[in-house]
């Protein structure tokens, strides 16, 4: 089975957020089973520098916009999944990141950048491909693919098409003058089309048009048809309630493995547990904390927003210390949050420590050195921190949404609370300082953590029993 899955970044060439994750590792658990999916990519400069054997095989023009371009093929960089790549200078060769420029605002032309990529991700789905490379089905994922699924249908193509949101609070949305600029008919600006309250939305436009719906989780995939985190988008998701379905994220299990991480000074497995106390005095050491084995160490790596409920963090911060714990935080965003936590290193010294903006290795560290991982979203569609935390023994403290309870088994892989509020999340942490006095039953429920499967096999089966279902 052929597979075109289209997504604007893919880690290890380009990351910002949990869809690179994704994206650089559906795929290719895709490819392990038997099907042959491969990955388009907009030609960002470090997508043109990190893609193995680049060469051109086809010049796209009639793109939105008056946009020339040529298709690349070449290969990603590990797992060798095979890619192609949207060169269009232009659009995507600039400084910053995908998204933004440098000082972190909007790039202006968005509209047309993502326009022309999803036309693109039509083109190659639909008869008339220039590739001799055809696929079944064209698997689009959040906003920036949004518009692919509306070009096709419009179109009166008939390759089968799956949505995937990621994040339902990225809409992708612009002004409504910009349907001159996405070529669009005039007349799929409408409810029953891309219009969302007057403007332009590349999400609804895939909600809308896509035939299959799915997103990270099966309890966000129920979520977001409430109002609460519906983000507006409630009343066609519950419509399209029979073509929605949540498969939970996987994990890269050979990059986050305890017992042969490359980012670990120590490593060890459920069985050998004493390169975790290892792991976490260097860790202690490298962020001028106190060295204490039984001192309890509370990691946190999360952007720095209040979907992710760092306030709430602070908040629990004084009683943590009060009890004897240690925090170590990881992370970049909002620049009260990062001056808080400024604050609280100051106030603390030897207790707190806050890195602002983000190290791989150090966040490979921070799983394996702490003990107890909080982890009190608001919401989030799957989340993978708290999927790293039980892989390493590292027993975490959760908010009950999406993914999230999904994942967490309240009282045998970690700590559950159910009202985004600091008093729900401190009744919590005293739970779990109150289990961590007990080193045999904390011992239980690292390993209880450790041994659950989160790779991407199970996941990759469930998409694949979706395309079949739509190639039929």
């Amino acid at each position: 089975m052929r597979i075109l899955f289209a997504t604007s970044e893919a880690r290890p060439l380009i990351k910002t957020g949990g869809l690179a994750d994704v994206s650089g590792a559906l795929p290719a658990a895709l490819r392990a089973i038997g099907l042959d999916c491969r990955v388009l990519l907009p030609g960002y400069p470090a997508v043109l520098a990190g893609a193995r054997q680049a060469r051109p095989v086809s010049r796209l023009d009639g793109l939105a916009g008056g946009t020339v371009a040529t298709l690349l093929e070449a290969t990603m960089p590990e797992n060798g999944t095979p890619l192609y790549i949207l060169d269009a200078p232009e659009l995507f060769q600039r400084e910053g990141g995908p998204y933004q420029d440098v000082a972190g605002h909007d790039h202006p032309d968005n509209v047309l950048r993502f326009a022309v990529f999803s036309q693109v991700a039509a083109r190659l789905a639909c008869s008339d491909t220039p590739l001799s490379w055809h696929p079944e089905v064209l698997h689009c994922n959040d906003w920036q693919t949004g518009l692919a699924p509306a070009y096709l249908r419009l179109a009166g193509h008939a390759t089968p098409t799956v949505m995937t949101v990621h994040n339902l609070a990225y809409q992708g949305i612009f002004p409504p003058e910009d349907m001159t600029t996405v070529d669009l008919p005039a007349e799929s600006f409408s409810l029953n089309g891309v219009e969302y309250y007057g403007s332009l939305s590349f999400l609804k436009a895939g909600l809308y048009y896509a035939d299959r719906l799915t997103t990270v989780s099966p309890s966000y995939a129920e979520e977001i048809r409430l109002p609460a985190l519906g983000m507006g988008m409630q009343g066609l998701l519950t419509t399209r309630g029979d073509e929605l379905v949540g498969i939970l994220n996987g994990i890269d299990t050979v990059e986050w493995n305890a017992a042969s991480d490359v980012h670990l000074p120590y490593t060890y497995t459920s069985r050998a547990l004493a390169g975790k106390s290892q792991c976490k005095l260097k860790l202690q050491q490298d962020l001028n904390l106190e060295p204490g084995r039984d001192t309890p160490l509370f990691g946190v790596i999360a952007r720095l927003a209040n979907q992710k409920g760092l306030d709430l963090v602070l908040a629990v911060a004084e009683g943590i210390l009060h009890r004897g714990g240690q925090i170590a935080l990881l992370g970049t965003g909002e620049k009260t949050l990062e001056a808080a936590f400024h604050d609280l290193c100051a106030q603390h010294p030897g207790r707190v420590a806050a890195v602002i903006g983000y190290d791989e290795g150090l966040s490979h560290r921070i799983e394996a050195g702490s003990d107890i991982f909080l982890m009190p979203s608001r919401f989030e569609p799957c989340g993978l921190n708290q999927l790293y935390s039980l892989r390493y023994g590292t027993v975490p403290i959760v908010h009950a949404t999406g993914g999230l309870k999904d994942t967490v088994e309240d009282g045998v892989t970690g700590f559950v609370f159910h009202e985004p509020t600091p008093h729900a999340l401190w009744l919590a942490v005293d739970r779990a300082l109150h289990a961590y006095t007990d080193p045999k039953a904390w011992k239980r429920m690292m390993r209880a953590g450790m041994s659950r499967d989160f790779s991407w096999e199970k996941s990759a089966r469930e998409y694949e029993t979706l395309y079949r279902g739509l190639v039929g």
